[in-house]
């Protein structure tokens, strides 16, 4: 999804809210979009990415969102660029199935924009931020359950779970102990009585960042299951695209970088040593990815000045091969889970 927001930057994409693609000269360049080619932007957000693919001529775009609100904003781009535009509500780990279900079995490339959007920051009953106090929600589909059914119903070790691996937030079993206690009291249905929570158990300084932010990141992620989305996404992205396809990722922090580097290693072969098979030895898969070198992408200094939320950014591009698509890969599903309660002794 677009981050970032600007009053009227050269390529952003038009609307109320006008927000910035992170990254998205070096996304289109890592994507190497010709004329006539066929493009799948798997976030739709704003519709930065997807404006900057149509405007070279003859490019079609078939583009994705789970959020209804991402897809009723994009009408008027659908209506400007008509028959090149066709925009989905769908998640974008089903990526392959809505590509088949509207007729198109191949692309030339597929950009991925990962995490929360500005726009949904922005919206206050949406409560993806604390920065307002809103309604304690975070569901990018406006359906199922919030974060706030999960803050006031799981247990003190799965909360404390979320909040450690998804968060990477040290003090989670603290945090997840105050949560369980204070809600017996008056059940969590607001951004702020949480981030209060939070910032009254972790030591932060005035020029830390929010210390609420880890938690929030955590319960997010837990309720959208955007790292299972992720890796969905990856491997349905391996077998629509044509050879030569180029798949681009843009990642905000360290689990959604972690397990698109560690797809695109694995699926390039990158590591795995040379030698002579042992009789009866399978071969290993042929890499199904060349991935260039000098990667991850960074955004430079004049685009993090103007554009603060892309500070963590980083792009990472790999082109698909001739090689038939592999299996699901296990350590990677392993990366986007939370631990085995049963196997850690934990129950």
């Amino acid at each position: 999804m677009n981050k970032g927001r600007s009053a009227a930057p050269p390529g952003a994409a038009r609307g109320p809210a006008r927000h910035i693609p992170v990254l998205r000269e070096r996304a289109i360049e890592a994507l190497s979009v010709r004329p006539g080619g066929l493009y799948l932007d798997a976030t739709f957000g704003a519709g930065g990415y997807t404006r900057a693919v149509l405007e070279i001529e003859r490019t079609r775009v078939v583009a994705l969102d789970r959020d209804p609100n991402a897809i009723a904003a994009g009408a008027a781009l659908v209506s400007e660029f008509a028959s090149r535009l066709h925009l989905v509500h769908a998640r974008f780990g089903d990526l392959d199935d809505v590509a088949a279900r509207a007729g198109f079995d191949a692309f030339d490339g597929i950009v991925l924009d990962i995490g929360v959007s500005s726009m949904q920051l922005d919206e206050i009953d949406r409560g993806f931020s604390f920065r307002l106090d809103g309604p304690l929600d975070m569901r990018m589909e406006k359906c199922g359950r919030s974060a706030a059914d999960l803050v006031n119903e799981a247990d003190e070790a799965h909360l404390a779970d979320i909040l450690f691996h998804y968060g990477e937030e040290r003090l989670a079993r603290k945090i997840a102990r105050a949560i369980v206690n204070d809600r017996k009291s008056a059940p969590f249905t607001s951004t702020k009585a949480l981030a209060d929570l939070v910032a009254r158990i972790v030591p932060h300084k005035p020029t830390d960042i929010h210390p609420a932010t880890r938690t929030f990141q955590a319960l997010r992620i837990a309720v959208n299951d955007e790292l299972g989305e992720l890796v969905r996404a990856l491997q349905a992205a391996e077998r629509v695209l044509k050879a030569d396809g180029r798949l681009a990722v843009v990642t905000f922090h360290s689990l959604e970088d972690r397990i698109a580097k560690q797809f695109f290693a694995a699926r390039s072969g990158r590591g795995r040593a040379i030698s002579r098979l042992l009789p009866g030895e399978i071969a290993p898969a042929q890499p199904t990815f060349a991935v260039p070198g000098h990667q991850p992408i960074l955004p430079d200094a004049v685009e993090t000045a103007a554009n603060p939320r892309a500070r963590s950014a980083k792009l990472r591009f790999g082109i698909r091969t001739t090689a038939p698509v592999q299996v699901a890969d296990i350590a990677l599903e392993k990366l986007a889970s939370l631990p085995d309660p049963a196997r850690s002794g934990r129950r």
